[in-house]
């Protein structure tokens, strides 16, 4: 699960990809390319008609997804050739035949018993479906190919890169240590994952975007965005101290700690953000955590049908609200820092949102991207983001995502980077 090849096609295959991604378009949809970044999946983009490629390397490819939309009239030919030489060498085959833009951001998966169907009947599958599929024929990969690990061991570049000389020197001496390290690893990562919303809660009176790119195997941020009732969306990101395997373990904590709302007898209380974040540092600090641990958030309470936006933040990032005509404004707000004080004072704010507006959540790991405080001039956006400042909210949270993945840093810039966006129609 290396980091991917974005928009190009390559008719080599030179080292190990969890999933090729066979098609006759240039590049990849937009919404694949988004679930491949956050599941951390390494992937290739071949066209059809090189599938010789696959059929030379197959020991080179976890799962094959081939997107048939549009060619239904060569099944008899290239695509079937494809299908047949790919089950013979007991690839898993995820075969989509028709992308569905509205109302759910999903593809139409073929669904049979075996590895692929060329029927034409089809069912509509999200995202996150399509994600289990590739996770079962991952797994099924591994199962059954002793010599083949789901992800191969990192080049020696990037195991320096996020764990230091001593270390990678250790684990490239000793290649089944370093195997089953990475293994579990990717397996700790998927198990976060689990703990991530599975889908959106979008409306006819929001819309929600959302990121999230650890910058190793398991992650420090945390995010969720949940209907509370018919009326409210509660939704936030959260971001542990560090971004290695103690800070993964304290946003599982998190997660299951910050409630959103109280059951009384048949009926139930929505917390104020205020409440939330208090409420979470109570439970943080009660826990009395081992070590230097603390963490930042920012929550949101959305009321949909008043359009009225009530937050909190605890030493999180600012959040950014983008109105049409207007530069980009931090919403700004006093919290201290979770987990580290039992009087922590927090201060929530209430903003009424207008028609268009959108806004902007997002952990440490952006700010770069964000703007920075300048001496005397106050705080100034980059002009990637201020060039954002009309478009709509999907557009500049990929954008963002864009650029974070393919800019240049340091190994002490390198962090986890989470974004949550919403807009309001």
């Amino acid at each position: 699960m290396g980091k991917a090849q974005l928009g190009t096609i390559t008719g080599t295959l030179d080292e190990f990809a969890d999933v090729v991604f066979m098609s006759d378009k240039p590049a990849l949809p937009s919404e694949i390319r988004r679930l491949f970044r956050q599941k951390k999946l390494s992937h290739r983009l071949l066209p059809l008609e090189d599938y010789h490629v696959v059929h030379k390397r197959p020991d080179l490819v976890g799962t094959v997804i081939i997107d048939a939309e549009g060619a239904d009239s060569e099944l008899d030919g290239t695509l079937g050739r494809t299908l047949e030489l790919l089950e013979r060498d007991n690839l898993g085959v995820i075969l989509l035949t028709q992308r569905v833009k509205r109302p759910v951001r999903s593809f139409s998966l073929v669904s049979s018993d075996s590895s692929f169907s060329m029927t034409h009947k089809v069912e509509a599958i999200s995202l996150d479906a399509l994600w289990a599929r590739i996770s079962v024929n991952l797994s099924d990969r591994m199962k059954e190919n002793s010599g083949i690990t789901v992800k191969p061991a990192a080049s020696r570049s990037a195991i320096e890169k996020q764990h230091g000389s001593e270390l990678a020197s250790e684990l490239q001496a000793n290649s089944p240590l370093m195997d089953n390290l990475t293994e579990q690893l990717r397996l700790a990562g998927m198990v976060q994952r689990d703990f991530l919303p599975s889908q959106l809660p979008n409306c006819d009176e929001a819309e929600f975007v959302a990121t999230f790119v650890p910058a190793e195997w398991v992650s420090g941020d945390i995010y969720d965005v949940a209907r509370i009732d018919e009326q409210h969306i509660g939704f936030y990101i959260a971001d542990a101290v560090g971004h290695s395997m103690p800070a993964a373990l304290l946003t599982i904590f998190i997660k299951q700690a910050l409630a959103m709302r109280e059951t009384l007898d048949n009926s139930y209380r929505i917390f104020s953000p205020l409440e939330v974040v208090t409420n979470l540092n109570n439970k943080m600090v009660g826990q009395k955590l081992s070590g230097y641990q603390f963490a930042t958030c920012c929550y949101c309470l959305l009321n949909i049908k008043t359009r009225q936006l009530t937050f909190a933040r605890a030493g999180h990032p600012y959040p950014i609200l983008f109105r049409e005509g207007q530069s980009p404004q931090h919403l700004e707000t006093r919290g201290a820092l979770l987990g580290v004080f039992d009087n922590a004072e927090f201060v929530q704010r209430t903003v009424q949102l207008e028609s268009g507006d959108r806004l902007l959540l997002y952990s440490d790991g952006v700010e770069l991207l964000i703007g920075q405080l300048l001496d005397g001039e106050g705080f100034r956006f980059t002009e990637e983001l201020l060039a954002l400042k009309d478009a709509p909210i999907t557009e500049i949270v990929d954008t963002l995502t864009e650029i974070g993945d393919n800019r240049e840093i340091s190994h002490s810039e390198v962090d986890d980077f989470t974004l949550v966006g919403l807009q309001v129609p």
